[in-house]
């Protein structure tokens, strides 16, 4: 019985207890790199809108870079929240939220792929 009570405590008031630093630092390092993944699909998605050249459908470029856009901007907020969510559960000692984020971005970033693997062999049969 006193080992079920160490491996689930009773949670606690958010100032009765401060967490180990290291785990905050995690919690934390985890956030920067979430924030830098949004960083590098904004940045792609804004790079592939107006740099790349153009493809023989309409709207190809948009195609691909707006969800990457998209996917950038949901990363930083939802990410914001789950640190949040984090330390929060940390501080009253309870379970760490699951996330759906990484399952999200690969689920986007694979479909934006096979779009631009459409894209590159439909534009290859014109030529």
């Amino acid at each position: 019985m006193a080992d079920e009570q160490q491996e689930h405590p009773e949670p606690v008031e958010p100032d009765d207890y401060e967490p180990d630093p290291r785990f905050s630092f995690a919690n934390e390092r985890t956030f920067l790199a979430w924030m830098r993944t949004a960083l590098g699909l904004i940045t792609a998605g804004l790079a592939i809108t107006q740099l790349l050249p153009p493809f023989d459908m309409p709207g190809g470029r948009r195609l691909i870079g707006l969800p990457l856009i998209a996917m950038g901007t949901v990363i930083a907020v939802v990410s914001l929240r789950n640190w949040t969510a984090n330390e929060r559960a940390m501080r009253r000692g309870l379970p760490l939220p699951r996330s759906p984020l990484a399952r999200i971005t690969a689920v986007v970033v694979t479909i934006v792929a096979v779009i631009g693997v459409i894209l590159v062999i439909v534009e290859g049969r014109g030529s």
